[in-house]
């Protein structure tokens, strides 16, 4: 039987092709620039599968539920995800399809994540209390914290029971392994975390060590920004972290510091040898260190035929983070020195302005909303876990 009709799972009912996960399987090779190794698709193709069922256990409940999402919905959300990637819903369909997946995969995953958004805000959110004293605790400890590090983390969290633990564990590392060369952790959190933040690319937001379960504060005290951990068994599965940032609470950060900029581009004209490119840049970058102040950014372009671009209101703390370590003992009035390749132009950024924001500290809004966030996510993990006891699920 050809694979379109041939069913891999039945889920309450519900079937669930091998063609539906190798299309879903293709949307997730498409979200990481198409960098899985051969030796690890059929590891991903289970885990997908996984993913399938639980999404349709999602749906099911929703409707249930008597929650509905519609075709506008599901219109709404595409355009926004193809405006992200420079396309139109006609564009991006064409695309998908030309890379072995299909618009279809991709609209199921979003009314997946809409359903099951709309039934946790139903069936948990609005029963989820947070007292004032709690928060007026956490914002407590926030103040006698002042000076210590917190970190934007994001999570993925891939739940097991102790018998399929090694299973688990064995599956966070391949995820691993493909982050640690680049992978998206926003992709694969969308695809595989089982965490309400799923819906989010796995964004726990700012967060300290001691706001989190043991086991996974005690990791996060020993990680940097842009490091993964190894996988960290916590009660009903195993969780990745990774950080994305660190800064002090309640202390001045010159990452928060927000940029007046000029950038001076240099092109090579066609032609143009490597030794002819590298004397012009090296003579760039002589007169970057020379500049003398965001006046010269005018006289640099002029002297080399570039062009200068003026970037007002930029965040240190959004730039690259390689860019950032270049620019942050930077004065205003100096330059970066060139960057760049022969191929695609060198330039060098010139800051005009720097303003150093105050450190301020979390709203009571802010505290309130992370703490529901929290017990909403752990009563989704439970809420999942009933369904998966609860369903007929059938493997062919």
């Amino acid at each position: 039987m050809p694979s379109v009709i041939k069913a891999t799972a039945i889920v309450n009912g519900e079937v669930i092709t091998q063609t539906d996960v190798d299309q879903r399987l293709a949307l997730l090779v498409i979200a990481n620039s198409g960098k899985v190794p051969n030796d690890q698709v059929e590891e991903l193709r289970q885990q997908v599968l996984r993913n399938l069922i639980d999404e349709s256990l999602q749906i099911q409940a929703a409707k249930q539920a008597e929650i509905t999402v519609t075709d506008k919905d599901i219109a709404r959300t595409l355009e926004r995800v193809a405006s992200s990637v420079k396309m139109n819903p006609d564009q991006l369909t064409t695309y998908l399809k030309a890379n072995g997946s299909s618009i279809r995969t991709l609209r199921r995953q979003i009314e997946g994540e809409t359903a099951w958004r709309r039934l946790q805000q139903q069936k948990i959110e609005n029963t989820v209390s947070v007292g004032d004293d709690e928060v007026k605790a956490v914002l407590e400890r926030l103040n006698a914290s002042k000076g210590t590090e917190e970190y934007r983390v994001g999570e993925i969290f891939l739940s097991s029971t102790p018998d399929k633990m090694q299973q688990t564990i064995a599956n966070a590392n391949q995820i691993i392994a493909q982050l640690r060369q680049g992978a998206s952790f926003p992709g694969y959190a969308r695809q595989y975390s089982e965490a309400s933040t799923a819906a989010v690319g796995g964004d726990l937001g700012w967060v300290r060590p001691e706001q989190l379960p043991d086991q996974l504060g005690g990791v996060l005290r020993t990680m940097g920004p842009g490091q993964i951990s190894s996988p960290i068994s916590v009660p009903g599965g195993v969780s990745i972290l990774a950080v994305q940032d660190a800064r002090k609470i309640l202390s001045a950060d010159p990452r928060n510091a927000v940029l007046s900029l000029k950038q001076v581009s240099i092109a090579f004209p066609p032609g143009t040898s490597r030794p002819q490119a590298e004397a012009r840049v090296a003579k760039f970058a002589e007169a970057a260190r020379n500049v003398g102040g965001c006046g010269g950014a005018e006289r640099i372009a002029a002297e080399f035929n570039g062009e200068v671009v003026a970037n007002e209101g930029v965040r240190l703390r959004e730039l690259p983070q390689a860019l950032q370590e270049i620019m942050l003992p930077l004065q205003v009035g100096q330059a970066t020195r060139p960057f760049g390749s022969i191929e695609e132009g060198v330039r060098t950024l010139v800051i005009c302005g720097r303003d150093e924001a105050d450190p301020t500290a979390p709203t009571f809004d802010q505290v309130f909303n992370q703490l529901s966030e929290e017990r909403v996510n752990l009563r989704a993990r439970r809420y999942l876990r009933d369904l998966r006891r609860d369903a007929v699920i059938e493997f062919r």
